[in-house]
């Protein structure tokens, strides 16, 4: 059988890769056959076979002996009487004619008896001669059967060899993907060096198969660092916003009109009043949306913090016109937008709420600065910035690419642009709602990754055409919740290799490093760089170093174990165990993935999914006995271009 290795393969721009499956479709034989030993061998056997020939043949002599002593006896008298017949005769005391009638009588019984004794000494020879012919057509019969018994044996050795060399070659690993018919992906549990794994992977995937990416990160442990190393190593410059600090260079939302962008700041405001209703929000829409219209198009968020403390009559407006953030038209055009009356206070209120919220985004896009191109953007959250204030920032930012992806065409590339918010669980679900809308609208892809599930999270999870992937879950309700999702009676198989590289894996150090500040706007862009994404994993990812120390042996390491999806085993996983399911025409599929980009490195790996695989194996294995060459499973993959891909 023709083999089956990973560069027959390709990357696919059109399946999104969430980790690798372990399986063996051909198992191990075990030890060869014995060879069957030999009953005769030349040699020492041989001469313990004459000298049982010969002790068989004294044992018939000696009782052919012991019947035939009467015999003997009887001729010894018969010859003896003939013996004094004849001294009787000689001497006188018996005539001749007696003599000679004593001699004959004598004589004849003396024959009888020799004739008797030479036929037993002949029935002992011939009894000899048989059980040697016996004996002689016993051996040739084993001789004949230990010679099928090797032929046998050597036919079934050929094919344990060839089973063994079947077992030794065969794939080990095997892709584990979504087809970008899916929506979005919704990640349930997991450790931040688990969805390091998982964001390095799908993101390097995704974008040597040519696309963009955006990565929002809200768990604040610099989960997007080896993608970041990944994307340099491959030629491209990304570029990292890091917040607070990178606020004032950060110009997402400046496009936007008046409409949206009030819309954008009432849900941030939100942020803070989790059980705030749609009329709430409408409110304060409102209230945004004519301040907006005082301040006209491009109105940045000082100025419309500024508008609310004088709405909320909150400090002194004239340090506000003093340095120009408002004018004193502006000024008099806000005290007339509400009536004076019962519902003034509830302005003002609402007006000072709004403020207080806004003024963390006060600097945003006061030095923004013209950007180069790049298709990998991350957008996260300095660890060392209050909890409150990360949401806020968050919520902003989630806010505003709704609004922008609402405002763009639909793509005609699923997934050519991906967004990955790390963190989700912490957005508000009518933030998470409203972007998942914009993400199916615009055929843009969405990985949402949730650390617990709460109600919020389980009322989203898997709903629409998303897949579903369950990393572990360390809470006991959230993993009989996940296991109940996948169902119990599903029986997976998990690598030992999985497990081992887990036990061994460094924790995420550092942060993030914002690339923003370093940008000059008047840089040419880098000439394309070439790439290998295996061996730019293996340089430039701390998943790569760490797989790179463990041995050959250890990388093709062929045992396993099978557990059932139970809340108990779902607390247990690896670090970078994931369990995926989607829905196909076939049914529901439930797989087990290792996320670990490293397994990409591994001689024994392939961008195949098993279904694939399979069917090739099958048909190589069925093509075989027609004559027929093994069909061609293409040729390896050209080296990537990172900047421009392949698709």
């Amino acid at each position: 059988m023709a083999d089956v290795h990973p560069e027959h393969a390709q990357l696919q721009a059109d399946r999104i890769y969430l980790g690798w499956q372990y399986i063996l479709l051909h198992p191990d034989p075990g030890p060869p056959p014995k060879r069957p030993s030999p009953v005769q061998e030349p040699g020492p056997d041989q001469a313990s076979s004459d000298r049982a020939a010969t002790e068989a043949l004294r044992r018939e002599r000696l009782q052919e002996d012991m019947l035939n002593r009467p015999v003997r006896v009887i001729r010894a008298i018969a010859v003896t009487v003939s013996v004094l017949i004849l001294v009787a005769a000689f001497t006188g005391y018996l005539g001749w004619s007696f003599a000679l009638l004593g001699l004959v009588a004598a004589g004849g019984v003396a024959g009888i008896c020799s004739y008797a004794l030479l036929q037993g000494d002949r029935a002992v020879r011939f009894r000899v001669l048989e059980q040697q012919a016996r004996d002689d057509r016993q051996r040739q019969e084993r001789d004949k059967e230990l010679f099928r018994a090797q032929e046998e044996h050597a036919q079934r050795y050929r094919e344990w060899q060839e089973s063994k060399d079947r077992h030794e070659r065969q794939l080990s690993w095997y892709a584990v993907a979504v087809p970008d018919e899916i929506d979005r992906i919704d990640v349930a549990g997991g450790t931040l060096p688990g969805w390091s794994a998982l964001i390095t992977l799908l993101g390097a995937t995704r974008l040597y198969s040519g696309g963009h990416l955006t990565v929002l990160d809200l768990s604040e442990g610099a989960i997007a660092k080896d993608l970041i190393e990944l994307a340099r190593k491959g030629g491209d410059d990304p570029l990292v916003w890091v917040l607070p600090v990178d606020l004032p260079k950060l110009d997402l939302g400046a496009t936007l009109k008046p409409e949206a962008f009030a819309d954008v700041l009432a849900h941030v405001v939100s942020v803070s009043e989790e059980h705030r209703t749609t009329r709430d929000l409408s409110f304060d829409n409102a209230i945004l949306e004519r301040v907006l219209e005082v301040l006209g198009e491009n109105a940045t968020i000082s100025q419309v913090t500024a508008a609310l403390r004088a709405l909320a009559q909150v400090g002194d407006p004239r340090d506000d016109l003093r340095f120009g953030l408002i004018t004193a038209t502006q000024l008099e055009r806000i005290g007339t937008l509400f009536g004076r009356g019962v519902s003034d206070r509830v302005v003002i209120e609402r007006a000072w709420a709004l403020e207080s919220q806004l003024r963390k985004l006060e600097t945003l896009g006061t030095q923004a600065v013209r950007l180069p191109p790049a298709r990998l953007r991350v957008v996260s959250m300095d660890r060392q910035a209050g909890v409150f204030g990360n949401r806020v920032l968050g919520t902003y930012v989630a806010t505003a690419l709704t609004h922008i992806l609402r405002q763009s065409p639909a793509s005609d590339r699923p997934w050519y642009h991906t967004i990955i918010v790390a963190g989700a669980d912490k957005l508000r679900g009518d933030v998470l709602d409203r972007l998942m809308d914009a993400c199916e609208t615009s055929r843009t892809g969405l990985v949402l990754t949730y650390r617990s599930l709460t109600p919020t999270v389980k009322e989203r999870l898997g709903r629409g055409h998303a897949a579903v992937a369950f990393m572990r879950l360390g809470n006991a309700e959230d993993a009989r919740v996940a296991s109940e999702h996948v169902g119990t009676e599903h029986r997976l198989e998990l690598a030992q290799l999985t497990e081992t590289i887990s036990e061994t894996l460094p924790g995420l150090d550092g942060g993030y490093t914002s690339t923003i500040s370093q940008v000059d706007d008047a840089r040419e862009d880098r000439a394309d760089g070439v790439a290998d994404l295996a061996e730019d994993i293996t340089e430039s990812t701390e998943w790569g170093r760490t797989a790179d120390k463990i041995s050959e042996t250890e990388r093709v390491l062929q045992r396993s174990r099978e557990f059932l999806v139970e809340p108990h085993q779902l607390q247990q996983l690896p670090t970078t165990s994931v369990i995926v399911t989607d829905a196909t025409a076939q049914g529901r599929r439930v797989r087990l993935a290792d996320a670990n980009p490293a397994i990409l490195t591994f001689p024994k790996t392939t961008l195949g999914e098993l279904d694939e695989v399979r069917e090739a194996v099958l048909s190589l294995e069925g093509g075989e006995d027609d004559g027929e060459p093994p069909p061609n499973l293409g040729p390896p993959p050209p080296r990537l271009d990172w900047r421009k891909g392949r698709q």
